[in-house]
């Protein structure tokens, strides 16, 4: 999808890099904390543990913060959190859809309301824009894990959907519920990967100009600013040219 490999890239640049990396680390130590609560504190016997300790390393995440966030876990400490879904629309009609994991739903639900409204976007109902999208579990290697054929025959013996290449790297997709085994089968074969998560895939797109695309990263980082929100998606398409005209901002 054009334009997507260089979107974090593009929420990076001009100082809030360190910034994005300690909101980041601070939802990944959330979710494991609270895959620890809901089930083993062991990664090898809890899923949705590993898939997030495995997250967590592949964005550079310390060990130490890994093993604070299980221990905040097993010994009772921390808030229990819901996890939430909001679904909206930006610029253009693109459609967002918002991972929360919340202890007071009421200030999320109202504070990602007014995020939406203030940044140009409107929040819909629950279902107003899920459709477009696929749950897919999301494999990310380097372009150094092997060429295109090589990572294509792992990917399709680890029981894997599809795979992109390019020259950023690969991008292998599997069946949201089978995300565990093929990345631990694709790992034995490829080695670590760069990310490994469950993600909303879109299946129909909505193509932005370069002031349509200000607005929605405007709108997307006000709404990943919010302490309560895990993840933002959006189904949005961009030309080269408009990739390139937003890095050059």
């Amino acid at each position: 999808m054009a334009g997507h490999s260089k979107w974090a890239n593009i929420q990076h640049r001009k100082g809030r890099q360190d910034a994005v990396r300690a909101k980041l680390f601070s939802k990944l130590s959330k979710e494991i904390t609270v895959a620890a609560k809901m089930g083993d504190p062991d990664p090898e016997k809890n899923p949705r543990l590993r898939l997030a300790v495995k997250e967590a390393k592949g964005q550079s995440m310390p060990k130490d913060n890994i093993e604070r966030a299980i221990k905040k876990a097993t010994g009772g400490e921390g808030d229990d959190y819901e996890e939430i879904r909001y679904e909206g629309y930006g610029p253009n009609g693109v459609a967002l859809i918002v991972e929360a994991m919340t202890d007071n739903r009421n200030r999320t639900a109202s504070n990602v309301r007014s995020t939406f409204t203030k940044n140009g976007g409107n929040m819909g109902e629950t279902g107003s824009v899920a459709f477009m999208f696929e749950r897919k579990g999301e494999i990310v290697y380097p372009a150094g894990a092997g060429d295109a054929d090589t990572v294509m025959m792992a990917a399709i013996e680890a029981g894997a959907e599809d795979v992109e290449s390019s020259e950023e790297g690969h991008v292998v997709y599997c069946a949201d519920t089978d995300l565990n085994e093929v990345s631990t089968a694709l790992e034995a074969e490829l080695g670590e990967s760069e990310s490994t998560k469950l993600i909303w895939k879109p299946t129909t797109t909505t193509e932005l100009d370069f002031d349509q695309m200000q607005s929605l990263m405007k709108l997307v980082e006000a709404l990943e600013d919010d302490d309560d929100v895990q993840r933002v998606t959006t189904n949005f398409e961009a030309s080269d040219e408009v990739m390139a005209q937003l890095e050059n901002a």
